[in-house]
């Protein structure tokens, strides 16, 4: 006979399974497939992994990669919300709140509460933890379309200020890398695929 907890657990597993079909709008490196959202969450654990040095202050590692491997599992109710999306708000809902009480209800109570907290304080993010794993978040996307000669900055008509807005976020976790990406958003001028309204 299993225990509860465990059946609990295999079931959130086989449920969050089905990230794996919900798409972005964003396609893979140097790529015409869009990427799928858990693509998405793998990809930012391990550059968070790798650039983890270049937080602005000292991190829980551990906390910021729960954080980034489950902050988009509410998707699997909610859909993908583009960030440019003009129609529909990019923050928290209801819907991504119901989601994730569906969804994390699924395992036991004690492991329930904490991913929901954890989910809650990235959707916050103000702890160093929040702030790091946003830029995560918001780079990877970034280079994606730089590789993509604009990619969704092209295809959906934005244009340098509006991604200069939704990226400058990157600096809360880490100033390093936000110089970085100011600079790949100015090369992506320069090559002409990012538009820039005088």
């Amino acid at each position: 006979m299993q225990s509860d907890q465990l059946v609990k657990q295999i079931e959130f597993l086989k449920e969050i399974d089905k990230l794996k079909y919900i798409q972005r709008k964003t396609k893979l490196f140097n790529s015409d497939r869009n990427e799928n959202d858990a693509e998405h969450s793998w990809h930012l654990a391990m550059m968070a992994i790798i650039l983890a040095q270049h937080s602005n202050t000292t991190i829980d590692l551990l906390k910021v990669l729960k954080m980034l491997l489950i902050h988009d599992i509410v998707e699997i109710d909610a859909g993908d919300t583009f960030i440019y999306d003009t129609q529909k708000s990019h923050t928290n809902t209801d819907q991504e709140r119901l989601a994730a009480e569906r969804i994390f209800g699924l395992l036991p109570a004690e492991q329930a509460a904490e991913y929901m907290g954890i989910w809650e304080e990235f959707e916050e993010s103000q702890t160093d933890e929040a702030k790091f794993a946003r830029s995560m978040d918001r780079l990877e996307p970034l280079l994606q379309n730089a590789s993509n000669n604009g990619g969704t900055w092209q295809e959906f008509d934005v244009d340098y200020a509006k991604v200069y807005e939704k990226k400058q976020v990157i600096q809360n976790g880490s100033t390093a890398i936000w110089e970085y990406a100011e600079q790949v958003l100015n090369d992506s001028v320069e090559r002409g695929i990012l538009k820039k309204n005088r």
